[in-house]
């Protein structure tokens, strides 16, 4: 009679065993699409942002890194250009030179025989607008910073009180259930946690690209109206 016992035992322990490996094997097999769509319809939206974060964030990236690039010889041509009182040339070589700063510097050379503070307004507003082009849309990878998780959150929620609205009809709790239904609501939270994290980090490194070009803008424009200001310009 032992001896049945410990068979029915061993054949219980091996059947849990099964059950195990082909639980296991059933998880590795649920891909990642598979799974995100488990999170419900709050998906949708956040894929959505994700999406738009992205095309946000390397449109931006793109513009921003060609602002950025150094013409090394810009500023020695409009000097010996202007040190010459050839002013013509020097607006030539801006407008053949396709960056924030040659617009900026065009601005005031055609303004050169007028008060330094006619050129310096000049130079300045010329600068905001370059900086409002490069900074066009930035702000949208915050916003989408701040809503992803928050869907994440409301998606979680309504799941949850799904899960209870169920336990309630079905009078019982079945642990799990609830335990499998909210490790698939809280794919919504994770999810919506990602986004706003992946906008939140895109946002900064965009503005912190943003403000090296602009260092470099009004380092050269204060160089520029150090050479309006040498004797005999």
């Amino acid at each position: 009679m032992s001896l049945i016992q410990e068979n029915l035992t061993v054949d219980s322990v091996n059947s849990v065993q099964q059950q195990a490996v082909a639980l296991a094997t059933t998880d590795e097999n649920l891909n990642l699409i598979e799974l995100l769509m488990k999170g419900g319809w709050i998906m949708i939206p956040i894929i959505f942002l994700l999406f738009l974060a992205l095309v946000i964030f390397f449109e931006r990236y793109i513009t921003i890194r060609k602002a950025s690039k150094t013409d090394s010889g810009l500023m020695s041509q409009i000097k010996s250009n202007v040190m010459s009182g050839r002013l013509d040339a020097a607006i030539a070589v801006c407008r053949s030179s396709n960056s924030a700063l040659a617009r900026m510097l065009q601005k005031g050379l055609a303004r050169v025989g007028r008060p330094i503070k006619d050129i310096e307004g000049a130079i300045e507003n010329a600068g905001k607008l370059e900086v409002s082009k490069l900074e066009k849309n930035i702000n949208i990878l915050g916003i989408v910073a701040g809503i992803a998780p928050m869907l994440g959150f409301v998606g979680t929620i309504f799941g949850v009180i799904q899960i209870f609205r169920d336990v309630e009809v079905a009078g019982g709790i079945d642990i799990g259930s609830v335990s499998g239904g909210l490790y698939v609501k809280m794919i919504a939270s994770a999810s919506g946690l990602t986004v706003g994290i992946l906008a939140y980090i895109g946002y900064h490194v965009l503005n912190m690209m943003v403000e090296r070009v602009i260092l470099r803008m009004e380092t050269d424009s204060v160089e520029f109206i150090d050479l309006l200001d040498e004797p005999g310009v």
